[in-house]
């Protein structure tokens, strides 16, 4: 049995929750993985407060999606790999169970096996390892209103996993048989139906599929319309761009997928920016590399970066009648927005929003405390041009009133 502590909190990156594992704590198990192989017959159990990316379980889009923080080390793109990389090449992991989303045990897909039937999509390269959510056992902390535990069985072939249900005096319910075939695979067998249908629209979360209905541009095309009509709520579809990152458009909003295991990974446009409009794919590439060299902090640029990479390179535009916007990766390369800072950041920025407020009200020609904290404002970094040069930090119809247009008509 091996727990997995989450122990960064306070340094974590773009996230508010506790799902980061240190780095030494990952060399400690992929070291502890080594040295128990599976055709020694060794059998590993895996705990964590969160699953690792690639485990397939059912996640909540309306919180850790948007939020960026449904999976362990969700903001390091390799950490965040790490764990199902780690499970695919050790096949002595047979389980691996984690809480994090406070939902119950009574969806099917709360545990997931490492095959699948095919009729149900790809494989899933889980290893030999089965994943499960494990519920809370208090009222007051569970979303659904499930009060339950897992239990985990071994049996002379295998092991089962059940249910403990609390508000049902702690009555055990089986829900999965795992049959070991040799140290290296095993079959599992679901003990029931879903039992939570009335959840089902509200909790799962869309997940893309290679070939499915929804994967509409082809690698060949130079502008591909991913949306043909303008964005609804019960608009979906997704690409996978030249450099091999996923995107998508479900439940009015655009969310980046992993390009691996195409797990979500996080929100890049709100439903209030796209509802409405449309997206579309192009070609960004010149077949020359034209620079003006004149135009401030261009100067000793060149061409050295698209001779390094072969992909294509690609604008992600969101459009409507009154015009277009360019949806720009991060630095990284990866396109969800890495905008949620830890619970202490944020503790502290909203100080000084208080602080400020305080001023307004002793120095500012205001009357309440409303009118104070809405004459007050944020401003953050790191980029809010395309310039070369640093000259300015305001940020239109924010910081300044936005220009208007002036319209000429003959």
């Amino acid at each position: 049995l091996v727990g997995l502590c989450s122990t960064i909190f306070r340094e974590a990156t773009y996230t508010s929750h506790e799902v980061i594992i240190d780095d030494e704590q990952i060399r400690w198990f992929e070291d502890l993985l080594k040295s128990k192989p599976a055709e020694d017959g060794w059998k590993i159990f895996v705990f964590s407060h969160a699953p690792p990316n690639g485990s397939g379980i059912r996640i909540i889009q309306e919180n850790h999606v948007v939020n960026g923080c449904c999976w362990l080390n969700h903001s390091s793109e390799k950490n965040c790999r790490k764990f199902i990389e780690l499970v695919r090449e050790h096949r002595c992991i047979k389980g691996w169970f984690s809480g994090h989303f406070h939902l119950g045990q009574d969806y099917q897909d709360s545990i997931t096996f490492p095959t699948i039937d095919p009729s149900e999509g790809p494989y899933p390269n889980r290893g030999s390892c089965v994943f499960a959510q494990t519920s809370v056992m208090r009222a007051g902390t569970s979303r659904d209103g499930r009060q339950q535990s897992r239990l985990l069985r071994g049996t002379k072939d295998g092991f089962e996993i059940c249910t403990i249900d609390h508000k049902n005096d702690g009555k055990v319910r089986v829900d999965a048989t795992i049959t070991y075939r040799d140290d290296s695979h095993e079959v599992g067998v679901y003990a029931h139906e879903d039992e939570a249908f009335e959840h089902d629209n509200y909790f799962k979360v869309y997940q893309p599929q290679m070939n499915d209905h929804a994967y509409v541009c082809a690698d060949d095309e130079e502008m591909c319309m991913l949306t043909p009509d303008p964005i609804t709520d019960e608009t979906v579809a997704w690409w996978k761009l030249s450099c091999g990152r996923v995107l998508g458009v479900v439940n009015g909003m655009m969310l980046e997928f992993d390009k691996s295991t195409l797990a979500p990974l996080g929100l890049v446009m709100s439903q209030d920016e796209l509802l409405g409009k449309q997206v579309a794919i192009v070609d960004s590439g010149l077949e020359e590399c034209l620079i003006d060299f004149e135009e401030d902090g261009m100067d000793g640029a060149d061409c050295a970066d698209t001779e390094q990479d072969d992909s294509r390179e690609q604008a992600v535009l969101v459009f409507d009648d009154e015009g277009v916007t360019v949806v720009q990766p991060n630095d990284d390369g990866s396109y969800w927005r890495k905008i949620v800072r830890n619970k202490i950041a944020r503790m502290k920025e909203r100080r000084r929003e208080k602080a400020a407020v305080e001023f307004a009200q002793m120095y500012l020609p205001v009357r309440t405390e409303e009118e104070a904290k809405q004459k007050t404002l944020s401003t953050w970094g790191p980029y809010t041009t395309t310039s070369g040069v640093a000259k300015s930090t305001v940020v239109e119809g924010i910081t300044t009133p936005a220009k208007k247009l002036t319209v000429y008509s003959s």
